[in-house]
């Protein structure tokens, strides 16, 4: 995979102390979109979120913490149950994953 092709991530965290949590919610929010209270959407190329989780672990600590990140496909399917997190006016939209939109809106869970 191309180090400068942009693309779309969630970046997902579980940070055992409540300083060290929202520091690093804060640091998160100046370069990607929260989704829920610990999932964030960011775009950019490989080369880009490797800059970041440098970053991201200078905020925490590896023993206790645990920061993960996922590729987002330019088709996702997703199945949800229960209230979205975002405000109904608020929308996530994305020209690298169309469907993304679908991460915050509630929608029904189908067999």
């Amino acid at each position: 995979m191309s180090q400068t092709k942009l693309r779309a991530w969630l970046i997902c965290y579980d940070i055992a102390d409540k300083s060290r949590l929202g520091r690093l919610h804060r640091f998160i929010k100046k370069h990607a979109q929260p989704v829920q209270y610990s999932v964030f959407h960011f775009e950019g190329s490989t080369a880009q979120l490797r800059r970041l989780m440098r970053d991201i672990k200078t905020y925490i600590k590896p023993k206790e913490d645990d920061v993960r990140v996922y590729p987002i496909p330019e088709k996702v399917q997703l199945y949800t149950l229960g209230r979205g997190l975002l405000p109904d006016n608020l929308h996530l939209e994305s020209s690298l994953s169309p469907g993304l939109a679908r991460l915050v809106r509630p929608g029904e869970w189908r067999d």
